[in-house]
């Protein structure tokens, strides 16, 4: 990937780390809600977003559900503070790595316990 293209997922994931903190959605706001990575593709249309969510499975859902729905305002957002000729069109995909890991970390320290 080119130092261009990195630059702009960048930008792109903190726009829309800033943009999701103003929604009102109480399906968003409810939950610690971030943006762990983000991969724009080199003609700028799609950015894959990868969203971590602090909670049960079902705040994860909901979240996302609140994300796709929101879709065209953080696209709007996203566009604004990142000045792009076209804003990218936004893909939420949910990021388990984070609660994964803090999985690993509880089975680790039960095991030390032992």
């Amino acid at each position: 990937m080119s130092t261009r293209i990195d630059r702009i997922s960048e930008e792109v994931m903190k726009a829309l780390a800033e943009a999701i903190r103003t929604l009102k959605d109480p399906r968003v706001s409810g939950g610690l809600v971030s943006v762990t990575h983000c991969e724009v593709t080199g003609d700028l249309r799609y950015a894959k977003v990868f969203i971590s969510v602090l909670g049960s499975q079902d705040d994860a859902k909901d979240v996302m559900r609140g994300l796709r729905s929101a879709s065209g305002f953080l696209r709007r957002e996203v566009a604004h503070k990142v000045q792009l000729r076209y804003a990218p069109e936004l893909q939420f995909h949910l990021d388990e790595s984070i609660t994964h890991g803090a999985h690993i970390t509880e089975l680790l320290h039960k095991l030390g316990e032992e």
